[in-house]
């Protein structure tokens, strides 16, 4: 039986000597969730396109005298990718902890949607994170322990018009997360998802733009009455890479003031 002091939250939570890596992490969401993570000791590995954006974060975080380091690539390229967690594994000997936040979209009736344009979110929104599970998982697996994250949205729960292939990619991840928790929890991995809602983010900023009323309306429709703001999310992550989520697998965390459950 675990004593009190294995319960307490400072032992519950921290990730020191732990090496963690969240792709699409140099701004919004994802940078929310490197700062979370590194916070609680894990050394943090941010991932994006944009070099001079990570290595600002990167920067940021070891300021804040937190481990941090940044590799630029675009995790749709396969090759880039692995060579990435390759490159992981060769300079710490382990990962045990992935956030496979990076996503993308595009917004446009379906019946106007191109079949290039199905291919390039379904790709980067499902088939990119299961490869980076799947070369993760495997060193993982070997290791014996694992904290595999994805992040979904409540888009696969609840949609509006225009985003078919977003929603069927985030939904498309509630399935893989289930089986392969069922598939890798012997190996002493565990596999979840958060389900964001609406956040204030960059990446959004341009469709709020556009539609001066778009924020509003969200607002009102979220029974908290606003949208998150990016750090409110970090916790549902910092939970699920730490060894309070041991029990925990196959599971979806929805994040999201309570939209998804109202009328």
């Amino acid at each position: 039986m675990a004593s009190p002091l294995d319960l307490a939250p400072a032992r519950l939570f921290d990730l020191s000597g732990q090496v963690a890596l969240v792709t699409g992490s140099s701004r919004g969401l994802g940078w929310a969730m490197a700062q979370a993570l590194a916070a609680a000791g894990a050394r943090v590995v941010v991932n994006g396109r944009d070099a001079d954006a990570l290595e600002a974060a990167r920067r940021r975080l070891e300021w804040a005298s937190l481990a941090a380091e940044a590799v630029a690539c675009d995790v749709t390229d396969g090759a880039a990718a692995r060579a990435m967690i390759a490159g992981i594994a060769a300079r710490h000997g382990r990962l045990d902890i992935l956030v496979a936040n990076a996503a993308t979209t595009v917004r446009k009736p379906a019946l106007e949607l191109a079949d290039e344009d199905w291919a390039r979110v379904v790709e980067a929104d499902l088939s990119v994170p299961f490869r980076m599970a799947r070369e993760a998982g495997r060193l993982m697996a070997e290791a014996g322990h694992g904290r595999i994250v994805f992040t979904a949205s409540i888009n696969g729960f609840v949609v509006r018009p225009g985003m078919a292939a977003y929603a069927a990619a985030k939904t498309g991840l509630f399935g893989l997360v289930r089986a392969l928790a069922v598939e890798l929890a012997a190996s002493g991995v565990t596999v979840n998802a958060i389900a964001p809602g609406y956040f204030l983010t960059d990446g959004n900023a341009a469709l709020r733009a556009a539609d001066p009323g778009f924020e509003a309306r969200i607002a009102a429709r979220t029974p908290l009455g606003c949208w998150g703001k990016p750090e409110e999310l970090a916790a549902a992550i910092l939970f699920l890479a730490s060894r309070a989520a041991s029990y925990t697998t196959g599971s979806i965390v929805t994040v999201d003031g309570g939209l998804a459950v109202a009328i």
